[in-house]
């Protein structure tokens, strides 16, 4: 046989592993001993064992992708969780939005929305320690605890003055959040990561509202003693500017968008953002030399009634969202609550109420440390209403988690030994306890399959929210109110309060504890950290606070190295565990037509379907998965267990007992169900019969490596069969 020109410079295939989510390292990923960057960086590189040929016992070559260092990095990154916390889950929120021409957009403006609200309340969170702790009641009539009574020798200037010089640590607190959200240098030699222009104009709109909404603070407040001609143009500009904002929120970006449309919008959003700057300067120097009287009043004046409305805009934009994903179209159903979008409330319901709860606690502690809400006056109502409400979120949420986890156990333990009884006929006696325990850990796994029902029970709690934001638009006080309606002392709201505000911290120390034993603990980092590594996973389309997404930079880096190995190899066996399967299967779906065709793909562990086809149906459903499978020409293989809690299978179970897939179905060859453990008896000569492997990835298994064969082997058929079609090509 003649080969083909050219074919002396290939060699086989090439076994491309993907680790998931907290990695190990390439060490382990290959089980070898020694290893070598080929290339890639510390962060993110490609490594081959350290021997001559870098083969297995299989004939193919190995490579690992190690991505684990992409989502962090650094301690010190790891720690900005405690800020960027909420904007990450607002961002995450968008991408959850559901299938539909009408509802999809709806829902990504609503999530927009929230997230530009999120960045309103920081800023008022932050003037609030500012402007109206600081500047008003401290070095006003309050005369707080020193040295905070004389800051910097403020307490012998006039209001206007104070106001305008403590107005720039709000400013600052917007660049310092602006720097946390700063992405990191690209290396040189990496591929270009695909941002968005959405993320610019996003930055830029944020960053034209935080300075509107300070604007509108300080010319309400001046006003209220009296509004001149020229504060009352400055305060028209600054809401014309907001609306304005708000309006570029509802502009598509990406692919949704065209190029004129992106531009001209991108041209608006710099325009007020120049605007916004002007308008800042003009107000500073205002309010520092307007000669007349301030009015006298225990807080500032406005300061109340802005953030209220800013609390009540928020809660009524999550019941819309809520309401927009829990309708459906006639004559469609989705696969469950989670696969019609309802995600998006629920995620979007937890970044609203750790925003609110940050932002109430910051103002709420700060007032205590100064002591400013001594005598008359306190925190503005609807702070308290959020303290409040994230308490009762909490306890309601405990409470829920814990009434499905019993409630389900039954349901699920019977499914559980249906399943053990098909795998395990006839266990003796003595394998009785292990059974139990294989039993117990399917029932355990299968709580996944319930986050659709808790994930409606706790989107209902967003009305709490909104009840609570109502009283506080009206300056009601809840002990006063509790009094009245329920009959309850002060006491106990009081207590409610207290704990609510103790609750707040703790989570602020318990995320920072976490971002510390992260990088001290693997095993910290492997169970907490995951959380971190899914959120920042998403680009960011919502918040452009966000952590940057680190899927800008391995899915074309995979895409790269694929495209690369696929020209010098007879084909790529992309191996991905749990979340890289989910970066193999975006590379797949970027990769040119002639990759494609020296491509397989084996995932093991893979959350593709369960989790991901339902949070992000949109983006990862079912028929981007078949599109997956077409583009790879169903060269795909799919091992999952029983016990593995994050893994499931993609499109067919193979259960014993089920009824068969439809031959004509590629999708239905996908699946392969490894029974686990291999037996509930010691085998021949062992004390201890095999473990439960459940998420484990496996790569020595001998299912793995038998895939590993099917599908390599299916690379050099297919290698063979165009060889042969080549002209020049004889026998």
């Amino acid at each position: 046989m003649r080969s083909r020109p050219g074919s002396a410079r290939r060699r086989d295939v090439v076994e491309l592993r993907v680790h998931g989510v907290s990695g190990a390292r390439p060490e382990r990923i290959l089980d070898r001993a020694r290893v070598r960057q080929v290339a890639g960086d510390d962060h993110g590189g490609f490594h081959r064992p350290d021997t001559p040929d870098g083969t297995d016992p299989d004939g193919v070559t190995l490579e690992a992708y190690r991505w684990g260092d992409l989502p962090s990095g650094t301690v010190a990154r790891t720690l900005s969780l405690v800020f960027l916390l909420p904007f990450m889950l607002s961002n995450v929120a968008v991408w959850m939005r559901p299938v539909g021409r009408r509802r999809g957009p709806a829902v990504t403006v609503l999530c927009r929305l929230l997230a530009l609200n999120l960045t309103m309340l920081y800023v008022l969170s932050t003037a609030g320690v500012a402007l109206d702790l600081l500047a008003w009641r401290c070095l006003g009539a309050a005369r707080c605890r020193g040295p905070f009574d004389t800051l910097a020798g403020l307490d012998d200037r006039q209001v206007g003055q104070r106001l305008a010089v403590l107005a720039l640590l709000p400013i600052a607190a917007v660049a310092f959040l602006r720097l946390l959200g700063t992405r990191r240098p690209r290396p040189v030699d990496a591929p270009q990561a695909t941002v968005e222009p959405m993320v610019g104009r996003l930055r830029v709109i944020h960053i034209a509202v935080a300075l509107v909404v300070l604007d509108v603070l300080l010319l309400v407040a001046r006003s209220a003693g009296g509004a001149t001609t020229w504060t009352s143009t400055l305060l028209v500009l600054a809401v014309a500017v907001l609306l304005v904002d708000v309006g570029l929120i509802a502009v598509p970006g990406g692919r949704l968008g065209g190029v004129t449309v992106e531009r001209g919008a991108t041209r608006v959003a710099h325009a007020t953002r120049v605007v916004a700057y002007a308008l800042s300067v003009a107000t500073l120097v205002t309010v520092a030399l307007d000669p007349r009287g301030w009015p006298s009043s225990a807080g500032l004046p406005g300061y109340d009634q802005i953030v209220s409305g800013a609390l009540l805009g928020q809660m009524t934009l999550l019941v819309a969202l809520s309401g927009v994903v829990l309708w459906r179209p006639s004559g469609r159903s989705g696969r469950s609550a989670l696969s019609r979008g309802l995600g998006a409330a629920v995620v979007a319901a937890f970044a609203v109420g750790l925003a609110g709860a940050f932002s109430a606690n910051l103002v709420y502690q700060a007032g205590d440390l100064l002591g400013g809400y001594r005598g008359d006056g306190g925190p503005p109502p609807a702070y308290r209403w959020t303290i409040l409400a994230f308490f009762l979120h909490v306890v309601s949420a405990a409470v829920l988690c814990g009434a499905l986890l019993l409630l389900s156990w039954r349901r699920r333990w019977r499914a559980a030994e249906a399943i053990t009884a098909r795998d395990f006929p006839g266990t003796p006696a003595a394998a009785g306890g292990h059974l139990r325990r294989v039993t117990a850990a399917i029932a355990r796994a299968r709580i996944t399959e319930w986050l659709g029902l808790l994930a409606v029970t706790y989107a209902l709690l967003a009305v709490v929210g909104l009840c609570t934001s109502v009283p506080g638009l009206f300056g009601l006080e809840p002990d006063r109110l509790a009094e009245q309606v329920l009959g309850l002392s002060d006491g106990s709201v009081g207590v409610g309060l207290a704990l609510g505000s103790y609750l707040v911290a703790g989570v602020v120390i318990a995320l920072v504890l976490g971002g510390l034993f992260a990088y001290r603990t693997t095993w910290f980092r492997r169970h907490v950290g995951i959380l971190w590594d899914l959120g920042t996973f998403w680009p960011r389309t919502a918040h452009p606070f966000a952590p940057p997404s680190y899927a800008d930079r391995a899915v074309p880096e995979l895409v790269d190295r694929i495209t690369r190995l696929a020209e010098r190899h007879t084909g790529v066996l992309l191996c991905g565990h749990s979340h890289g399967s989910v970066l193999l299967a975006l590379a797949v779906l970027r990769l040119p037509a002639r990759v494609r065709r020296r491509v397989a793909l084996l995932t093991y562990g893979s959350p593709l379907d369960r989790l991901y086809a339902r949070l992000f149906p949109a983006y990862l459903g079912v028929g981007v998965l078949r599109e997956v499978g077409e583009r790879v020409g169903w060269r795909w293989v799919n091992l999952w267990r029983d016990t593995d809690p994050v893994g499931g299978w993609i499109f067919v179970a193979h259960r014993p007992g089920d009824p068969p897939a439809d031959a004509a179905d590629p999708a239905g060859r996908v699946d392969r169900r490894l029974r686990d453990p291999r037996d509930v008896s010691p085998a021949p000569g062992e004390r201890h019969p095999p473990p439960v492997r459940g998420h484990h990835p496996g790569e020595s298994d001998p299912e793995f490596r038998a895939a590993v064969c099917d599908l390599a082997g299916r690379l050099r058929d297919l290698d063979r069969r165009r060889a042969d079609r080549e002209p020049g090509h004889s026998s």
